[in-house]
């Protein structure tokens, strides 16, 4: 959607679908590193991966565990669905793809599953597959404001990969126009976690599975998401399911949204919203003839469920977490419980296939 702050610059100012022009809060700063289990967890230096991704420097904290030995000749999925259940470990990647218009340096942070120390021991990594989850902040937005949501999707299973545009994030601050750029960037980001997981060595080896990938985006992260799996201008066929938080129809797409073939869709939005309207959430789920879903917010705004740990954001986590169970790891039993916690009296309304929230 396009959505301006009062101290964006003037070139970032777009009517968005409606025509109506709009603006943006700006989040200041960016979550405190997450508290793990025994301590906190900061990634060492990535091994490079194939073709332009190099490693960027890791923040400062104890060392997550070093993944030295080649993976296994046949690695297996790890137990994934159950928030809380691993330790969370970051990795600081500086990804640099280079399309015609020139460099593009994608600031990525890795949020993966390790196994919890015992006692006084170190955390453990993993040796298996989990599912990729690649993720796309809001317009001024950097990957430390989802700090919790984040957390929650890889302490569950899932290796998370954030990343901070070059043009639109907190750290540049440029024009919203380069939205149109996105869905490459996001779809640079799963291949190079692809090739990160497929090396020898380094923390992230061998923990990627390459046929269990989503995506998810908040606001103009969402419109990013939803161009990549629903327009066919930006089409990722390796993608398996998608959540659009707040998200919209971007204009200056070129392409038919919703073709034949779309992967599950989440769409959440809160019903207050004054950035992105309900209606533009709900022109997207009419629109989709896939499978799809609707989680309704009553009384939310445009931050708030998304960024920070207060309710309706754990409702959100929750939903969110067992959509990703259902469709990307397979688990049949998931899709009752997503039921069960997106219908909250008072708060949240969960439909799906096209039903339309009361």
């Amino acid at each position: 959607m396009n959505r301006t702050t009062a101290n964006a610059p003037a070139g970032a100012r777009q009517g968005r679908v409606t025509g109506a022009r709009r603006r943006r809060r700006t989040v200041a700063g960016a979550l405190v590193i997450a508290a793990l289990i025994g301590g906190a967890y900061a990634a060492a230096s990535a091994a490079a991966g194939p073709g332009p991704a190099r490693p960027g420097r890791a923040g400062s904290g104890t060392p997550a565990p070093s993944r030295s030995s080649s993976p296994p000749r046949e690695p297996v999925r790890l137990p994934v669905g159950t928030i809380g259940h691993y330790a969370v470990a970051r990795e600081r990647l500086t990804l640099t793809e280079h399309p015609g218009a020139g460099p593009r340096v994608l600031q990525t942070v890795v949020r993966y599953p390790v196994i919890p120390p015992r006692a006084a021991g170190a955390a453990r990594l993993a040796r298996g597959l989990f599912p990729l989850l690649v993720f796309a902040p809001g317009y001024l937005q950097c990957e430390g404001s989802y700090g919790s949501l984040l957390r929650t999707w890889a302490s569950a299973g899932y290796v998370v990969a954030a990343v901070n545009f070059p043009v639109t994030s907190c750290l540049a601050r440029g024009p919203e126009s380069d939205l149109v750029n996105q869905p490459r960037d996001m779809a640079f980001v799963i291949r190079q976690m692809l090739g990160i997981s497929g090396s020898r060595h380094g923390a992230l080896a061998g923990l990627v599975d390459p046929a269990q990938i989503a995506v998810a985006g908040h606001s103009d992260g969402g419109d990013t998401v939803a161009a990549l799996v629903g327009n066919t201008c930006c089409l990722d066929h390796k993608v398996a399911a998608a959540i659009v938080l707040a998200g919209g129809e971007w204009p200056a797409m070129r392409g038919t949204y919703f073709p034949a073939g779309t992967p599950p869709v989440l769409f959440v939005q809160g019903s207050a919203d004054p950035i992105n309207p309900p209606s533009a959430s709900l022109q997207m789920y009419r629109a989709d003839r896939g499978t799809r879903f609707y989680l309704n917010l009553y009384g939310a705004s445009h931050l708030p469920p998304y960024e920070g740990s207060q309710p309706p954001e754990p409702t959100v986590a929750r939903v969110t977490t067992e959509f990703l169970n259902r469709y990307v790891a397979g688990q049949s039993a998931a899709g009752a419980v997503m039921a069960r916690a997106g219908n909250v009296p008072g708060m949240a309304q969960l439909v799906h296939g096209g039903r339309l929230p009361s």
